[in-house]
Order: C-alpha cells, then sequence, then structure tokens
C-alpha cells in the first residue's frame, strides 16, 4: 500500500505541476479521495476513515445544500454545472473534496498539535480539530476567487470584497470543517486506538506533506503563467484576474506552504528527540 500511496502523491504532484503550468483546466482532486482512503485506512484501520467520510459527506453536504436555499452559512451562491453530477444542489465533486483536503488537513494538525487518540485530554480532542479547520481553510482561501469569479464554478450571487467571494463563505468553511473534524475527534477519544503516535513511519507524514505543500506551489504557479483579462461578477464587479492570481499566491506561500515547511519542521525535530532518547536510554543500559 506505500508503493500506491507514493505513486499516487508523486501522479498528484507532477500532475499538478504540468497542468498549472500548461493551463490546462483538469483538476486532479478526485486523485486525492483513494489517497485518503487508503492511508486512512492504514491509520485508523477501514471502519476509522469510513466514519471520517461519513461525518465530511454529511456535513458538508447539508450545510452546504442548506446555504444554497438560505444563505446560511456561506453566503448566497449556486453551482455551476461546469463540476458534474448533482447530489441535491451540491456537486459530487464538492464532497469529494471535503474528504480529501479535510484528510489532509486532519492529519496535518495531529503533526502541529498531537495525535487524537482513545482517552486524549479535552484539550487535544478540541485543539487538534480547531487547528485543522485552519489548515484546510487556506485552501478555499486560495482557490475560491479563481473557482468562482474567473471560471464560474459556482456564482456568489451578492458579490464580496475578496474578489468577489464574501467573508461569510470562508466563515461558513470554518465551521463546516470544525464540525465534522470536532465530530472525529470525539470518536477517536471514545473509540479510536490507544497507542496511535509516531510509531508510523515518517513516509505516512511525509505523503500528506508533499500533497498538501504542492497544491499550495500549484496556485503559485497559476500567478506566474497567469495573463490579465478582466472578469465581471455576478453585481457587476470588475476584477483584474491577473490580481486575483497574484493574491492567491501570496495566500498560499503564507499560509499553505508556510503550515507545510512548520510539520516538516515539528516532524524531523521529533525524530531527532526519539533518536536522542533512544541513543541515551541505550547508554544507561551499557553502562548498568
Amino acid at each position: 500500500t506505500n508503493v500506491v500511496l507514493w505513486g499516487i502523491a508523486v501522479v498528484y504532484v507532477v500532475g499538478t505541476m504540468f497542468t498549472r503550468i500548461l493551463s490546462v483546466p483538469v483538476s486532479l482532486v478526485p486523485l486525492l479521495f483513494p489517497f485518503a482512503l487508503i492511508h486512512g485506512a492504514k491509520r485508523y484501520a477501514w471502519n476509522g476513515i469510513v466514519v471520517f467520510v461519513v461525518f465530511t459527506f454529511i456535513i458538508s453536504n447539508i450545510l452546504e445544500n442548506l446555504s444554497i436555499l438560505t444563505g446560511v452559512p456561506f453566503g448566497h451562491y449556486y453551482y455551476s454545472d461546469s463540476l458534474g453530477p448533482k447530489l441535491a444542489l451540491v456537486p459530487i465533486f464538492i464532497a469529494l473534496s471535503y474528504v480529501s483536503f479535510g484528510y489532509l488537513a486532519w492529519v496535518l494538525s495531529t503533526v502541529v498539535v498531537s495525535e487524537a487518540r482513545r482517552r486524549s485530554s479535552v484539550l487535544t480532542a478540541v485543539a487538534t480539530p480547531l487547528v485543522a479547520s485552519f489548515i484546510m481553510v487556506p485552501w478555499d482561501l486560495s482557490l475560491d476567487p479563481i473557482a468562482s469569479t474567473i471560471n464560474h464554478a459556482w456564482i456568489w450571487t451578492q458579490g464580496g470584497g475578496y474578489f468577489g467571494v464574501p467573508i461569510s463563505n470562508f466563515l461558513g468553511w470554518s465551521l463546516t470543517v470544525y464540525i465534522f473534524f470536532q465530530l472525529f475527534a470525539i470518536y477517536l477519544r471514545q473509540r479510536g486506538s490507544d497507542d496511535l503516535s509516531r510509531a508510523l513511519p515518517i513516509t505516512h507524514y511525509l505523503q500528506i506533506i508533499l500533497v498538501y505543500m504542492s497544491t499550495g506551489v500549484g496556485f503559485v504557479i497559476d500567478h506566474l503563467v497567469s495573463i490579465n483579462m478582466h472578469v465581471t461578477d455576478a453585481v457587476g464587479q470588475v476584477w483584474r484576474t491577473r490580481d486575483i492570481y497574484e493574491t492567491s499566491a501570496i495566500s498560499a506561500i503564507y499560509t499553505m506552504i508556510f503550515v507545510s515547511i512548520l510539520a516538516l519542521v515539528i516532524l524531523f525535530r521529533d525524530q531527532l528527540v526519539q533518536k536522542k532518547g533512544s541513543a541515551l536510554a541505550n547508554l544507561q543500559d551499557s553502562k548498568d
């Protein structure tokens, strides 16, 4: 399975670079759904990752449909037909995206904060999903103005100050993803493993970091190869595409790429601490 995971990760990274450089309008996000399932099964067993998928799918779909109908919690918008078949008013592609990037954000938060496991402290059970939500939303922070205002995958009917996207969208994202992350943390605290920790090989985490970081790099490439045009949002506000791509790149550098670097530093620091601890223990044993 590790070979399969690395295969998917490499295809995603290389594909992201090439499609962005060549400006090919193809999303590789569907690749990340099987990646999340396989990676999650190694981490939490199949029953654990299925619980994560169910929580994510149900919560995201309910709140997305609710917002399309009422404007709460994301704001007033609707999806065009460009993302394929829909479940009610929301494309299935969106649910797969929530699961895929939600899983990436969750694992990264366990590196930054701590593993959520059976009998975790209340602090860990709350802090890990909270941090996960702040790791996931930056993806949409870079993506949304491009996908909506430029590509019209969805339309914000009342516009917004962030290149046609309202602040309510990001607050709604924070709420939505926090809910399913928190539900999963509660599940793990009650029924999860007792011993899940850095016992997993470092490559297990490097795969996640690589995929997440490459997604951020993709937004930087978008900016570098973009051409300037003028686009108009649903309320008639005109925006320059060059400005949108540049802002998305800046956001990605100082959120997604920063989080990836932070996770790498923490991961390798912990590895060094463990090796040092093992060396000291062996030295003590030899003296005894």
